[in-house]
């Protein structure tokens, strides 16, 4: 019997529907940079890297809100506390040969000063402060993350903010974020989510507004 020939085709002719998530295990990093390449940088597919197991994911068009919002709840209590920061938005982050990761929404505000006007990172540039994912999470992000060290990673599921900071090599979910101390962020940021499916997302963040 005739072995049956192997098919390839380019990464990018993959036809995802949103919401899915397509693993595929033996990446190389070689093969892993040259899918990204292949990707572009215009692309609904998000990529996770984690030692030679690759995910593709499209997010589902209903997690573009939250995305926003919680981005614009973090630019507005930065501005609120006169802290500068630089936001990073989707950028692909990477620990060349481990793992690579491209959140929703990051920011730099301890280190913004030293990625201020970057136009691409650097080696040897740091990860960024805060990282925020609102969509599925998997094992394999995770430990991308915990492999490029980023220091507070905010993840929102189900309607609810879980705050995780890295601790002795370790994520541990806690109750008060490091980064805006004393602030009940989760119950903020849960109900001006909700609330912008009720009255539109410039009430929501209003409303928000009015309590800060």
């Amino acid at each position: 019997m005739t072995p049956a020939a192997l098919v390839t085709k380019p990464i990018s002719q993959l036809q995802l529907a949103p919401g899915s998530l397509l693993t595929i295990p033996n990446v190389s990093w070689n093969e892993f940079e040259t899918i990204l390449e292949e990707l572009g940088n215009h692309r609904a597919v998000r990529a996770t890297y984690f030692e030679q197991t690759l995910e593709l994911m499209v997010p589902l068009p209903e997690h573009e809100k939250p995305k926003e919002i919680i981005g614009d709840i973090v630019k507005t209590l930065l501005k609120a506390s006169g802290r500068r920061y630089e936001p990073f938005g989707s950028t692909t982050f990477r620990e060349p040969g481990v793992a690579g990761v491209e959140p929703d929404a990051c920011f730099y505000i301890a280190n913004y000063q030293q990625m201020m006007g970057r136009r691409r990172l650097e080696p040897g540039d740091p990860p960024p402060d805060l990282a925020i994912e609102t969509d599925v999470m998997s094992k394999t992000t995770l430990d991308a993350y915990l492999a490029i060290g980023v220091p507070e990673l905010w993840i929102f599921a189900n309607g609810k903010l879980t705050i995780y900071v890295l601790q002795q090599d370790r994520y541990t979910a806690v109750e008060d974020s490091p980064t805006f101390a004393g602030l009940p962020l989760a119950k903020w940021i849960a109900t001006t989510v909700m609330r912008s499916w009720q009255v539109g997302t410039s009430q929501a963040l209003e409303e928000l507004d009015a309590q800060i």
